[in-house]
């Protein structure tokens, strides 16, 4: 159930088009990555960005610029997503409850996670950004004809085509596939139903997917950074308009409902930008497009598809539980993740900047982007994971515990959300640093085995504990497979990627986690004591937030995330930034 934030964005595409700007116009985030720079760019030999609009002054400070309203439109839209998300399941909560019918409807939602993570944030948008970067810099370079258009044509129909077979095939199969995803489920009928009502979000997220992957190569964020309010907003509509009648049918169908709006938020900007290309009728370009690279889009689809499969094993093994075991998993983890979301927004939006300085030879600008990012993103979960085990019951009793959502259910569902939380800074590191395995372009397995090596150790152990500790033993097991994968990911940086300096990084990460652990024992105890939900929750993040500040230079540290999106903060502001990483800043 995606909520926004990064999610919502996907990765920000380097934009290398034509001149002007409208009103949407993000200035272009490091200039050609991947293929692009094959063209454009050799590597030790810097050269110019091959479009000059990268801001009203252009140059750095321009490319500074565009990054920071980059970010503050990817934050804004995320964070909306995101209490839309919040309002859509507390509609789901107080109208269903957490019992037989939501964890019909749960297993259902597992085609929209599947193809959310596949076609919209992870998989497609890896492979799609470095050829419309490509196309763009050969527009901008006179070739005859339009590229972009070219390879519109080329990619868009085949694609489309295979949503939609994929799509009918997924209608088609439903009561297998929710035999197969649930084989305990109590109401399997009811599961059914839902599922041929969310299959129609496989073309829905695979063209909404290539639209926004697209629209960031040419360096709009706008109505990409949109899609999820869209989405949410259709859903909850839906569920308000149709409830009564439908029951929890009414949101499998509002799943459809918003997945068309996704598409819709997008076609305004992207037939915008289809308009601006140059129609010369001297010839073709189409024999200059480039296939998809098969071996790339299957490392990233699959990388995302296992990524993925840690839902299936949660949901397969907690079908055997009581009824609402799904729906306690499902609510926990949506608040839980929202730190994580949230702090991997920097990361999706300096994506480009990586891939740029690795085009260009420079690894040491590479490896210091990627600490930066990875420090930054690392304080704002842990902060924020601290305040979920802090203030677990007070959250959800205050987001949830309303109409069929009994105070019992607030109770499971509050002790599920603290263990998840155990794997938040993992989940942060794996999504960090997926994105700069593949920022060069070009296949890699490695960060796939990786992760299949993590969601075999969450099948084996959540097998092991779901006997014992029930729902809280599946999200143990999600926790402890995530964290091996991070550790692998992390390990293999070098010759793989970008050679971050694991010693460093995991000093400075070690230093914030003690601090996060003490400040959540500290909020929990200061919540506890407040009898009122809405005062424990502040009392006990307030508490949590000095506790953090006090343990970590996380005061002088936010102000690195402005210079590491914008780079025009002055140097002498980041001393303690930099003695967490040991690192110089980069020049």
């Amino acid at each position: 159930m995606g909520d926004g934030g990064p999610r919502a964005v996907g990765h920000a595409g380097p934009a290398v088009g034509r001149g002007g700007r409208d009103t949407e116009a993000v200035a272009e985030p490091g200039g050609p990555a991947g293929p692009v720079a094959e063209t454009v760019a050799k590597p030790g030999r810097p050269t110019e960005p091959v479009d000059e609009t990268v801001g009203e002054s252009g140059g750095h400070a321009g490319v500074s610029r565009g990054l920071a309203r980059a970010a503050l439109i990817t934050a804004a839209l995320s964070v909306a997503a995101s209490v839309l998300g919040l309002v859509r399941d507390q509609a789901l909560a107080g109208l269903f409850g957490a019992g037989s019918r939501t964890d019909a409807f749960l297993v259902a939602w597992t085609v929209p996670e599947f193809a959310a993570t596949l076609l919209i944030e992870d998989g497609l948008a890896f492979a799609l950004v470095p050829m419309f970067s490509l196309a763009l810099a050969r527009r901008a370079r006179g070739t005859a004809g339009d590229p972009v258009r070219a390879l519109v044509a080329a990619t868009l129909p085949r694609l489309a085509l295979g949503f939609a077979a994929v799509a009918a095939l997924t209608a088609l199969t439903a009561p297998y596939l929710v035999r197969v995803l649930a084989p305990g489920l109590a109401d399997r009928a009811l599961a059914v139903d839902c599922t041929r009502l969310t299959a129609t979000c496989v073309l829905s997220f695979g063209l909404a997917g290539y639209a926004s992957a697209a629209l960031r190569a040419h360096g709009r964020y706008l109505a990409p950074a949109a899609i999820y309010v869209a989405y949410n907003t259709g859903i909850i509509t839906t569920v308000f308009l149709l409830g009564d009648d439908w029951g929890v049918r009414s949101a499998a169908a509002g799943v459809a409902v918003g997945g068309a709006l996704m598409v819709a938020a997008q076609l305004p900007s992207l037939l915008g930008q289809m308009r601006r290309g140059r129609a010369h009728r001297a010839r073709t370009v189409a024999d200059e497009v480039r296939p998809l690279a098969l071996a790339l889009l299957t490392t990233v689809l699959l990388f995302a598809l296992c990524r993925q499969a840690q839902v299936l094993i949660e949901r397969f093994l907690a079908s055997a539980l009581p009824a609402g075991a799904i729906s306690h998993l499902n609510y926990a983890q949506k608040i839980a993740q929202i730190p994580m979301t949230l702090s991997l927004m920097l990361c999706t939006v300096t994506f480009p900047v990586v891939a740029r300085a690795l085009a260009d030879g420079d690894i040491e600008r590479a490896r210091s982007r990627v600490e930066r990012d990875l420090a930054l993103a690392a304080f704002l979960v842990l902060l924020g994971a601290a305040t979920v085990v802090a203030c677990a019951p007070q959250l959800v009793g205050l987001l949830f515990q309303r109409g069929a959502f009994t105070a019992a259910d607030t109770a499971a569902t509050a002790g599920v959300m603290r263990v998840y939380a155990l794997g938040l800074l993992a989940q942060t590191v794996v999504g960090a640093l997926a994105r700069m395995y593949f920022s060069a372009g070009r296949a890699s397995w490695y960060p796939l085995a990786a992760m299949a090596a993590g969601v075999t150790a969450t099948a084996v152990i959540g097998a092991c504990a779901v006997g014992p500790w029930g729902v809280r033993g599946i999200a143990a097991a999600n926790a402890a497979g995530i964290t091996l994968t991070a550790a692998l990911l992390l390990a293999g940086t070098g010759p793989r990627s970008v050679p971050v300096r694991t010693g460093r990084v995991l000093a400075g990460l070690g230093r914030a986690l003690a601090a996060a652990a003490v400040a959540a024992v500290a909020g929990a105890v200061v919540a506890g004591r407040c009898a009122a939900p809405a005062t424990g929750l502040a009392a006990g993040a307030a508490t949590v937030a000095v506790v953090f500040v006090l343990g970590v230079p996380w005061a002088d540290a936010a102000p690195g995330l402005l210079r590491s999106v914008s780079r025009r903060i002055p140097h002498g502001r980041f001393r303690s930034y930099r003695r967490f990483l040991r690192l110089r800043p980069p020049r």
